[in-house]
């Protein structure tokens, strides 16, 4: 699977590989504006984060796609410069997400804040697998818990990751943006 930060950097990429039959994962954060875009071209979007941005990626997924798996993104460690919604909304946007037939809800995705001691992301990895655990009691079919970059990936596993992003470690750092 290949993830993509911008929904306009995927679409050349998408389109040039397209014989390739892969999967594609839109890890960025997601305006609603894009989401007509985003619902055409990716499988997965891991960064549902607003009842706004449910509704319009349901509403523009092509029928003739299968649904639109989904994660959640959580703000876990409530960081004003982070995307993602609260633990407590967590309820109400998989339950906004199970209710539309495009849409396929497949569990949580999280980024904790960045911090030089890898092990004091821990708390919020550990947070983020009870969350899990118990998004799962009302969504059996959630099976999906996404946290853990290139630099922590073997902490986020070992408190129950199960898919992980590893960008920088296969690819480099991003050149930035200008």
């Amino acid at each position: 699977a290949f993830g993509e930060n911008y929904v306009q950097e995927a679409q050349a990429k998408i389109n040039e590989l397209a014989a390739l039959d892969l999967e594609w994962h839109m890890i960025g954060h997601l305006q609603s504006n894009k989401a007509e875009l985003a619902a055409t071209l990716f499988d997965w979007v891991q960064t549902v984060d607003r009842l706004k941005l449910v509704a319009a990626l349901s509403r523009h997924r092509p029928p003739a796609r299968a649904p639109l798996n989904v994660l959640i993104q959580v703000n876990i460690d409530d960081e004003a410069s982070k995307h993602g919604c609260r633990p407590q909304q967590v309820a109400g946007l998989a339950e906004a997400i199970a209710c539309e037939p495009r849409l396929r809800l497949r569990g949580l995705m999280a980024i904790p804040a960045p911090h030089p001691d890898i092990e004091r992301r821990r708390p919020a990895y550990r947070a983020m697998a009870t969350l899990f655990d118990t998004l799962v009691v009302d969504h059996p079919g959630a099976d999906t818990l996404s946290m853990g970059m290139s630099d922590d990936y073997p902490l986020a596993i070992a408190e129950g990751a199960n898919m992980v992003r590893i960008g920088t470690a296969l690819f480099g750092p991003r050149p930035s943006r200008t």
